[in-house]
């Protein structure tokens, strides 16, 4: 009978912290996974076109048709007609997901313009803009575009269907727009844009461009980006308190245990 106890007392004592291991999971597993499975976060690395030199990272998390998104973009034309350079900017889609190569230059002036690199990326389905309409008839309006060399935009907007479907299926593209003319050839300085002909080419002419792609990284509030109230604290209180709890009952068992262990030796 002693030898059972003293059995008993050691599963005991060894099944307790187990126990308590499990909960952190218990706790936050359903979380996590309502998380996960309510958005899906992308990303786009914004590589230079046409003689640009800058650089630049977007995400975007996306949840039914609610965008939040962050952008960071550095190394572009900075001034235009001396005042900062307006870059307008968009998500393109339902074109093949892609990003344009120089082959895309159908005139031979060193540029591949808007109209060129359509094929390639698609026609604008979402404005970038820092304010108002974010729709394709927003597209060229300089007055709502980041500007200057570089630039933080963050904004929380809602897509239409057709981002919404061109996104999750792999063919949304990221295109920052406007380069430095100085570094274009003769022919391509002379030429107008595209897209708005009292403008110059270099104006609306594609600087950067990335294919949206989903990513493992979560996008994690911050700067600018409008974000909701709600927190863990709750979880990790209610995480300590059970916790706490749970060590103060499996610290006590074993006294008793012991005590009885020892009474019975």
């Amino acid at each position: 009978m002693t030898h059972t106890r003293k059995t008993t007392a050691r599963v005991l004592a060894m099944t307790a912290p187990v126990a308590l291991l499990a909960l952190p999971l218990a706790l936050t597993g359903p979380t996590a996974s309502a998380q996960s499975s309510d958005s899906t976060t992308y990303m786009a690395t914004l590589k230079p076109l046409n003689h640009a030199t800058g650089s630049g990272m977007l995400m975007l998390q996306l949840t039914g048709s609610k965008a939040v998104i962050t952008e960071d973009v550095k190394g572009l034309a900075g001034t235009f007609m001396k005042a900062p350079f307006p870059h307008v900017q968009h998500i393109h889609i339902n074109g093949m997901g892609m990003c344009p190569d120089t082959s895309a230059d159908k005139n031979g002036d060193g540029v591949v313009s808007t109209t060129e690199g359509g094929p390639a990326y698609g026609a604008i389905g979402t404005t970038l803009g820092k304010t108002g309409d974010t729709s394709p008839a927003a597209g060229t309006d300089i007055k709502i575009a980041p500007s200057g060399s570089e630039f933080h935009y963050s904004r929380t907007i809602t897509l239409d269907a057709a981002t919404v479907a061109s996104i999750k299926d792999g063919k949304a593209v990221i295109v920052v727009h406007g380069i430095d003319p100085t570094t274009l050839s003769a022919k391509a300085q002379a030429e107008p844009s595209d897209l708005v002909p009292s403008l110059p080419l270099a104006a609306t002419s594609p600087a950067l461009c990335g294919p949206l792609a989903t990513s493992q990284m979560a996008m994690v509030p911050g700067g600018g980006v409008n974000t909701g109230g709600g927190g863990t604290s709750g979880v990790q209180d209610s995480w300590m308190f059970v916790t706490a709890a749970g060590l103060t009952a499996a610290a006590g068992g074993a006294m008793v245990l012991r005590r009885r262990t020892a009474v019975e030796k």
